[in-house]
């Protein structure tokens, strides 16, 4: 299996997993660059997964759909460009061989869902859409904190080795956030600087590792003392309660300059 971030817009990654026949895609908001990979590769797409229903993820599906007769799944809650396969927790969508398992992470919009696969090429692979990113997570358009903290919680559970396939290249602007709340965290500061250097070279920092993301992502470490601190000294928040300390920190991101 070959794993392709393809850029579109100003920094979205629309995600295409291929075995050197067919493909996937997900998230495709711009069909352009799909259309443009598939040709190039002699791909044939079978299949376009939506995590949510946010424009610049589901811009592209139609046409896509139109011009390749590949299936659609997305979430059953959310409106997804008719007529596609509605998903929810603990559904399954097979592709390629593969076995995408369904879960449910509500927070960034109120039916955004996550794709996992166990194992891809001796990996889980994870595709979480605007949920996680590297260092930081999703904007609370639709949801509440509580339900990022749980979401996140769920995505925080798999394994280690899972390749996190967040859909935004956030991840330098994440960090210098997260130096902010936790600016002795010498993991931030040594996987801060790998990034620079991925970024000057022109390449993707992504997919993430969830190992080191539980190291450096304050979002999923709200209940680590040093993040719990800073919230609390940043917004007078509770450092006894993950869910109040999440909300304190996603405002303040929400504010970083």
């Amino acid at each position: 299996m070959k794993l392709l971030p393809l850029p579109a817009f100003q920094d979205n990654y629309l995600w295409l997993l291929h075995d050197g026949r067919q493909a996937l895609v997900v998230d495709p908001g711009d069909e352009a660059p799909v259309r443009a990979c598939l040709e190039a590769n002699g791909l044939r797409l079978v299949a376009i997964l939506v995590t949510h229903h946010h424009p610049d993820h589901t811009g592209g599906v139609a046409a896509l759909r139109e011009a390749t007769g590949a299936t659609v799944w997305g979430p059953a809650r959310e409106r997804i460009p008719e007529p596609f396969t509605p998903l929810a927790d603990g559904d399954a969508v097979e592709v390629l061989g593969l076995r995408f398992e369904v879960i449910d992470v509500p927070g960034h919009t109120a039916g955004h869902i996550a794709y996992h696969c166990a194992e891809v090429d001796g990996a889980p692979l994870l595709f979480c859409g605007d949920t996680l990113f590297s260092g930081g997570c999703g904007r609370l358009f639709e949801g509440t904190p509580a339900q990022m903290h749980a979401s996140l919680a769920r995505l925080a559970a798999l394994p280690g080795s899972t390749r996190v396939c967040c859909t935004h290249e956030y991840t330098l602007s994440n960090l210098r956030f997260a130096r902010a709340v936790e600016p002795d965290n010498e993991d931030l500061r040594a996987y801060e600087a790998e990034c620079v250097a991925l970024r000057a070279r022109g390449e993707p920092t992504l997919p993430a590792l969830l190992a080191r993301e539980q190291r450096i992502n304050p979002f999923l470490r709200t209940a680590e003392p040093a993040v719990a601190a800073a919230a609390r000294l940043h917004a007078g928040a509770d450092p006894a309660d993950p869910v109040a300390v999440l909300a304190a920190i996603r405002q303040w991101k929400n504010d970083f300059r």
